[in-house]
Formats: C-alpha cells, structure tokens, sequence
C-alpha cells in the first residue's frame, strides 16, 4: 500500500488536539458542574436551572450558523478558521471565570446574572469551536487522514475534560478552604489561563490546506441581512420543540404541531424554487437540506449526545445521593475520560478495518447495553458501577470522534454534489446540534429530578429521587442510543463511495489549480 501523500505530521496533530483541550474545559469539564453548581452553591431552583438551559441552548440556533457563515467568508493571510481560534480564547476564559462566580444578589438578579453570563459563555464558545471544528475539514483532503485527525481531537478533548472534571472538587476545596463559591472561582481562574495557552499552540501549529471552490458572489453584509429574513424559518422548529418538551401541555403540543408544519411548508417552498432565484443564504441551506448524509448525522448527533450529556449531566447527583460518596464524583469522571482518552486516539485507525457507519452502530448498540446494567447495581457496587461505566464508555467516546470526521465527509458529498463548500456552516450545524443535545440533556436531568420532587433545600426529597437517579444513570440515556442506531441504518455513505468522492474533488482541484 502507498503511503498517504495527505497524512499529517505529527506535532499538527497534537497542537490541533489542544484546542479541543482548552473548549472542554468548558464543554465536558465546567459545564459538567453547571448544574449541580446551580442548584446547590449558586441557589438557583431545578426548574428555573433547566429552563434557563433550554432557552440559551436555542441562542445558538443563530449563533452558530452566523458563525460558520462568518468563518467561510473569513479571509485572512493566516485563513479561514484558525484566526477565531485564537481571538476568541480570552473571551471564553473570562466567561468560564464569570460562569462560576457568585455575587451578592437577590434571587431574582442571581437569576439575571446566570443568563447573561451563561448566554456569554455559549457565544464565546461558538466563536471558538465552530471554526475549530471547521478546521479539520481543510486541514487534509485524505478521509481516512481526517478520521484519524478527528481521534486525536477527541483525545485532546476528554484530555481537557479530565483535567477539569477530575480535579474541579479538590482544588475547590483547595482554593475555597470551606467556601465553595471563592473556591469554584479561583479554579476557573487556573483552567481560563490553561484553556488561551492551549488556544494559542493551535493557532501556531495547524495549517488550513483545502480551498473551497470560489464561493458565491455577495458579501457577508448582504448574506448576514439575508440569514436574517430566513432565520425565523430556522429557530422555528427549534422553538416548537424546547416548547413541547419543556411544558409538556397540550397548548404545548399544539405549539409544535402548528410549528412543524409551517417548517415543513417553508422547506418545500424553498426546494421548489429554482437555483437562479435563490439568494446566497437559502442555497446554503438547500445544500444542507437536499445533502441526506448531513441530514442523517444532524438526527444521530443530537441522539449521542442526549446519551452522553444525560449520562455525563447526572453523575454527580449518583455519587452525591445514592452511592453517598460526593467525592467519588470525580474520581468516576477521571475513570471515564481515561477511557475516553484513549479508545478516541486509536479510533481512526478502527477505521481502516471497519467502516465509519458499522463501527457507529455497533458502539450505539454495546454502549445502550453496558449503560444498562448500571440500574440493577446497589450504592454499595461501586466497584461494579466503575466497571460497566467504563466498558460503555469506551463505546460512548467512539460516538464524537466519528461523527465530527463524518461530517467533514458530508461536506465532501456536498462538494461533490453541487460544486460548492461551505464547510464552515456544515460544521456549525453539527456543532449547534451537539450543543442542543447537551442542553436538552442537561435539562431532562433537572425534568426528571424535579419530576421525582428532587430539592436540594429539602433532604427529606432526596429519597424519592433515587429513582429518577437509577434511571438517568442507565436507560434513559440507553434509549436516545437505540434510538440514534436505527437511524444510521440509512446512513448512505460507505467507504467505496467516499472513495470515489474523494479521488473526484482531488482530479477538481488540480484542475483548478492548473
């Protein structure tokens, strides 16, 4: 077998992993401790918690497909993508920093407050990974490279995610000395320096390699005043679905019915237009929407990470309230993103042995099933509860690795299809799903407790939550798995065709270039 002329150098791989490192210091690192920072150090109650989660979840239906518009239309001498890397970190690290912080308010300015910076620490990390993410998209033309790349990332990612998870409690106690709110914040302070130090060593090391095809006449002006006549069209469906699952009424339930409806009609009407007299935005999304790869991974995404954000999310309530032993918290989560670590940076080279979508299914499938058992295991099992935590996990951390390297493959087949790229918005599409996942993740935690009469205040509730606990740590998210298997089943693209796909946009560009 030749050697691949597109593999990249080691060094890029790893400076490319670090920015991940830094945006899970938020992502899978702070963010797991939101919740429960919330309702037991910050005051806020379960439900006010979950539905402030929902509602800035929905910010990012515009965010982060301004973003990935904004980044395909970046051009600068150092690229596309890699400049919001590093002008971004400052402003995240101050976010994470202010996330955690608890001034002297009323209840009702506290509840301000966790808006403002909590819609702050999602814009800032939407300028930060939608081009980051992007970027290992023209990193290397090579699909099979792009996967492995995408393992790396994803090493680095719960790498990041391990620091933070695995030492947030010790060195609150550390800095806090009993007082957890000075604590949570002076070790934000610590991880914020960490995350720009590691922003800037991506910025230094990666090198944006693919050029799109000449992208549509227009300028971002004009295509940002035109996202802005079609962005009701976008947030509608969004906000018909945080309705329904949020109040669960029957005017809730109309809600969504007469929303997906006009979503529907907005769609064929868009699709029945012809080429010529769509402008720059609505082609955008006629690629997306007619690109059935991208559609696939958009559903699958949002199904693994409702798996892992309501695994991730309910954790420490497990540890806290039925295993009785909050410390173990974080050695669980050290455990998992070990795991983690590790099955990411070997994944890509799975896949030169079983395809993308098989090894997806089968990782969906083993995860839902180890995930499982954890209901029957008593609060004195713990051993046990580190075992099929882990085997699972090792099917769960499969799940991202693979579906950030199909999406760069899903913009190939849009490429491929319509002679243009956006590589940027496909991205920020994927990354927008994952972020609405774990919201909604988040939120069902906060649903279910609060449903099992969960109140932090009150102790004599925590008994008739056990439950709920049991079934967020085990079935719950086994279903949204078994879920997101049946509906890669009609996954279309295997490795023979993005072979083809890929020897094809290789013969364009050199075309082009010529």
């Amino acid at each position: 077998m030749s050697p691949n002329p597109h593999r990249l150098p080691f060094y890029e791989k790893v400076g490319y992993s670090l920015g991940d490192a830094a945006a899970n210091f938020v992502w899978r690192g702070a963010l797991a401790y939101l919740a429960i920072f919330y309702t037991d150090t910050f005051g806020l109650t379960a439900a006010h918690a979950a539905l402030l989660i929902l509602l800035v979840r929905l910010s990012d239906g515009i965010t982060d497909i301004i973003m990935g518009m904004v980044a395909d239309r970046t051009d600068t001498r150092w690229g596309k993508f890699r400049p919001w890397v590093l002008w971004s970190a400052p402003a995240l690290g101050l976010f994470m920093v202010l996330c955690f912080s608890t001034p002297d308010m009323s209840y009702t300015n506290k509840l301000i407050y966790a808006y403002i910076t909590y819609i702050g620490l999602t814009l800032a990390y939407t300028v930060n990974n939608v081009p980051y993410s992007a970027l290992m998209g023209v990193m290397t033309p090579s699909v099979n490279e792009r996967a492995v790349l995408s393992g790396y990332r994803f090493a680095g990612a719960f790498g990041g995610g391990l620091l933070v998870s695995g030492f947030t409690l010790t060195l609150v106690k550390y800095f806090g000395q009993g007082n957890d709110q000075a604590g949570y914040q002076y070790t934000m302070y610590l991880f914020a320096a960490l995350l720009v130090i590691f922003c800037m060593i991506t910025y230094y090391t990666t090198k944006e390699r693919v050029k799109p095809p000449a992208m549509q006449e227009g300028s971002l002006k004009q295509d940002l005043k035109d996202l802005s006549v079609n962005l009701p069209a976008i947030l509608l469906p969004l906000l018909s679905i945080t309705v329904f699952f949020y109040y669960r009424e029957w005017k809730s339930g109309l809600f969504f019915v007469c929303g997906m409806t006009v979503t529907y009609l907005a769609i064929r009407w868009l699709l029945k237009r012809p080429a010529e007299a769509l402008s720059n935005t609505q082609r955008d999304l006629v690629d997306l929407i007619t690109n059935k790869p991208w559609v696939v991974l958009l559903a699958v995404g949002f199904l693994f990470m409702m798996f892992n954000g309501i695994r991730y999310g309910v954790i420490a309530y497990y540890f806290k309230y039925y295993a009785q032993n909050e410390l173990m918290t974080q050695m669980f989560f050290m455990a998992l993103l070990v795991v983690s670590m590790f099955t990411a940076a070997v994944t890509g080279y799975i896949t030169e042995f079983i395809s993308k979508k098989n090894l997806f299914i089968l990782s969906m499938l083993l995860g839902a099933g180890f995930n499982s058992v954890i209901y029957f295991l008593g609060p004195d099992q713990i051993t046990l509860v580190f075992v099929f935590g882990c085997i699972g996990e090792i099917f769960a951390a499969i799940m991202p690795v693979l579906f950030f390297s199909m999406l760069g493959d899903a913009a190939d087949y849009s490429e491929y299809k319509n002679h243009r790229r956006a590589t940027g918005l496909i991205y920020s599409a994927g990354t927008f799903i994952n972020k609405t996942g774990g919201g909604f993740a988040g939120a069902l935690v906060l649903i279910v407790l609060a449903g099992f009469g969960y109140n932090s205040a009150d102790e004599q509730t925590i008994a008739g939550s056990l439950e709920g606990i049991k079934l967020l740590m085990s079935f719950i998210p086994a279903g949204f798995a078994l879920l997101g298997m049946a509906v890669l089943t009609i996954y279309p693209l295997d490795a023979k065709r993005m072979q083809v796909i890929e020897t094809e946009l290789q013969r364009r560009r050199a075309v082009e270039a010529s």
